[in-house]
């Protein structure tokens, strides 16, 4: 019956995804980007409120730093810049030395005291770099992209040269991040992906009409998927930029194990429906396993990780849905020859029975390599900066390390200091503003600070005329100073902190907050606040792999209705995980974000291989009871599909590596790994374990046990006995 409605509609479905690819590629390429900084932020959380109370009382903390060489320091121009600067409606102030000098004599600061509070800060110390602090407004929060777009716009309209100016602030590389991580720049290397993955298709097809059409499935899939993500209000992030990939390997998978089991099913009556009845029950346990695996990351308070889960789950049932729901149709009009020659049989069944024929020693040998591995896993140090993400050799990084080794940092710490109800003078808050700011200065890791005692001299003048004077002046310019608010109630103090001295932002954060401890001071600032949250979100991510992968370990004893052999079964859905994570582990390499988000592809492939394996291997068991000669056909059925899926998708992802988007590349790098190692779980360690799967062989009745011990298999009525030698290849039985 599925056999005949594919037969008869198969060209009105595929003419159906022809119509609709226009719409859909659309709705996917028009999918809005967001790599802001706060969206990596919890969403409910006292650090959230914090940050958001602050950014009423004081304005955005985030800023664009501009230097300037030598060349282009001239006063004129600088004072006609931030003029221009400040009428943007992405820039609520510009802070320059020549204004920030101005203000400071206004209040009787000395020269003296003006050049140290400005070295570091806005001048280096040879003079050769001089700088400009754009403080961004609402409107420059919202849009950071458009922001740094428009700020470079003024300094070409200034003539000043790129060669004369470096810019740095986390509106320069989130522009950058856009720029290198949408889908216009990465479009490229997403065909060579689409190329390579064409020719090793043909390659195992050996037909241009089917090979061309699954293609053509597999980028309907994706656009399918991205297009669901955008209707259902979803934004585009650099984690995100890896759905098209999980969407083109489960798609391509599904569709390889298609035409496998249609392969196998030539010669029989009706060979399209005998596919989809072998192929449907391991499909739907691998994407329900899958799904259920991503679905663990939904519970996350990190919007963009809570996204991931809901948009990765959306995309492997498209996956199945278009892998084993269209296929069919492909297969329909051009129905596929077989996909391998008898030679290719033949040779696959003798590396078959190699594996199965040295069971123990194989796997023995797999245990061993998963197990030293594992090891690692305890080693993995994640790292989220994202200036890792840019390329070593690019304008934007080089910049940013000019200025932060010359003049100063942009990632920096907020103490907010409260004064309550408290009765004290403009005076005395002053000088507790200046005590709580030397405390903060004492860190290693800060370089400069700032607040409102930056702009009155040190100490203040004795004469209660000068002071007066001197505080008729700063009540005038109070609006503008962006460190007092609440009245004279909140008072801020930012600090400039480095990373160069190997403390993180994360761990300066914490000790500033503890050497504060008992003064009513709350510290924020985005980028530490950030870091630990993205922390938080590698611990949570493996407590989320780790819940998936029990409630997956239930299915799987579920399905296979068998405790012990469900354990087994999850051994190889760890094999990928074990031996590329623990290997970086074992080599020190950090893992950032995207790379952890390979695990939960790699938990899908291998799922996707397992169910494949065990669902052949299971149906074999229950006709023989021999677990090795089960071993044995299930492997010779399944290992070519498992293998072609594996390695078509492992060399296509080869070609991410050459993006000059470093989470693009390390995310094909990962791919590629990850790949190849659920083929040692898949291929070798589980069918080298069931192989030596005790035999049940007088125990059996059609599958099942029989009351009187008899073995009723080979249509005979008498009790016999077999004895079984094991010889590598072959298993004997006399009666």
């Amino acid at each position: 019956m599925v056999s005949r409605f594919y037969q008869s509609r198969s060209k009105l479905l595929l003419i159906a995804v022809l119509l609709s690819f226009p719409v859909l590629t659309h709705l996917a390429d028009s999918l809005p980007t967001n790599n802001d900084v706060e969206t990596w932020l919890p969403n409910d959380s006292d650090v959230r409120r914090d940050y958001n109370a602050f950014k009423r009382e004081f304005g955005a903390e985030e800023v664009i730093l501009i230097g300037l060489d030598r060349s282009a320091q001239d006063a004129q121009l600088l004072e006609a810049l931030a003029q221009r600067l400040e009428k943007l409606s992405q820039v609520r102030q510009c802070l320059s030395p020549g204004r920030l000098r101005s203000v400071m004599r206004g209040l009787s600061v000395d020269d003296k005291q003006i050049d140290e509070r400005l070295e570091g800060f806005l001048l280096s110390k040879n003079t050769d770099l001089i700088g400009m602090v754009a403080l961004l407004s609402d409107a420059g929060l919202k849009d950071r992209v458009t922001t740094a777009r428009a700020i470079r716009a003024e300094l070409d309209y200034c003539q000043l040269r790129d060669d004369d100016i470096y810019l740095a602030g986390a509106p320069v590389v989130v522009a950058e991040l856009d720029r290198l991580g949408n889908r216009e720049s990465n479009k490229k290397f997403f065909l060579i992906t689409l190329f390579v993955s064409l020719c090793l298709l043909y390659y195992t097809v050996r037909q241009w009409k089917p090979v061309l059409a699954i293609l053509g499935l597999i980028v309907w899939a994706i656009n399918l998927t991205m297009a669901t993500v955008n209707l259902a209000g979803g934004e585009m992030n650099f984690i995100l930029g890896a759905l098209s990939v999980m969407v083109m390997v489960f798609t391509m998978a599904i569709a390889i194990h298609v035409l496998h089991y249609y392969r196998s099913s030539l010669g029989s009556p009706d060979p399209l429906g005998r596919a989809l009845k072998l192929a449907w029950k391991p499909c739907f346990l691998a994407t329900l396993t899958t799904t259920i695996g991503l679905m663990s990351l939904t519970v996350s308070d990190i919007a963009p990780v809570r996204q991931f889960g809901y948009a990765a789950s959306a995309g492997s049932i498209v996956a199945l849905l278009t892998g084993l729901g269209l296929t069919p149709a492909v297969i329909a009009l051009w129905p596929v020859r077989n996909l391998r020659s008898e030679s290719e049989s033949h040779k696959s069944s003798q590396i078959v029975s190699w594996i199965l024929g040295r069971s123990r020693v194989v796997a023995a040998a797999a245990m061993l390599l998963v197990a030293v591995t594992s090891v690692g896993l305890f080693f993995i140090e994640s790292k989220v900066d994202p200036l890792d993400f840019l390329p070593r050799a690019g304008k934007v990084l080089s910049d940013i390390r000019r200025i932060e080794h010359d003049l100063t940092n942009t990632s920096s710490v907020e103490a907010v200091l409260d004064f309550g109800d408290s009765d004290l003078a403009f005076v005395e808050k002053l000088d507790e503003v200046r005590r709580i700011e030397s405390r903060i200065a004492e860190h290693p890791a800060v370089r400069h600070t700032m607040s409102v005692a930056t702009f009155f001299p040190d100490p203040m003048p004795q004469s209660t005329f000068e002071a007066t004077a001197l505080l008729k002046k700063a009540n005038a310019r109070r609006g503008n100073s962006g460190f007092i608010a609440d009245g004279d109630r909140r008072w801020r103090i930012s600090a400039r902190v480095s990373t160069a001295l190997g403390h993180t932002r994360m761990q300066a954060f914490n000790e500033i907050g503890e050497s504060l401890r008992g003064e009513p001071v709350t510290l924020t600032g985005v980028s530490p606040l950030l870091e630990g949250a993205q922390t938080a979100i590698f611990d949570g991510f493996w407590e989320s792999f780790t819940a998936a992968f029990g409630i997956i370990t239930a299915v799987m004893v579920l399905s296979l209705r068998s405790l012990r052999l469900g354990l087994v079964a999850m051994i190889p859905n760890l094999t990928p995980i074990c031996i590329v994570f623990g290997t970086l582990g074992w080599l020190g390499v950090t893992v950032d974000i995207g790379m952890m988000m390979t695990a939960s592809i790699a938990l899908g492939i291998a799922v996707d291989g397992t169910f494949h394996f065990l669902v052949r291997y299971n149906e074999q068991h229950r006709q023989t009871g021999d677990s090795a000669a089960s071993s044995h056909t299930a492997l010779v059925q399944t290992g070519s599909p498992i293998f072609q899926a594996a390695a078509i998708a492992s060399l296509g992802m080869l070609a991410m590596t050459l993006s000059s988007f470093t989470p693009m590349a390390r995310f094909g790098m990962m791919m590629s790994s990850l790949l190849l190692a659920a083929l040692v779980g898949d291929l070798v360690l589980l069918p080298a374990l069931l192989a030596l799967r005790p035999q049940k062989s007088d125990d059996y009745e059609d599958g099942r046990p029989a009351e009187d011990g008899i073995d009723r298999r080979q249509g005979a009525n008498q009790p016999h006995f077999q004895l079984r030698i094991n010889d590598g290849s072959q298993v004997k039985a006399w009666k």
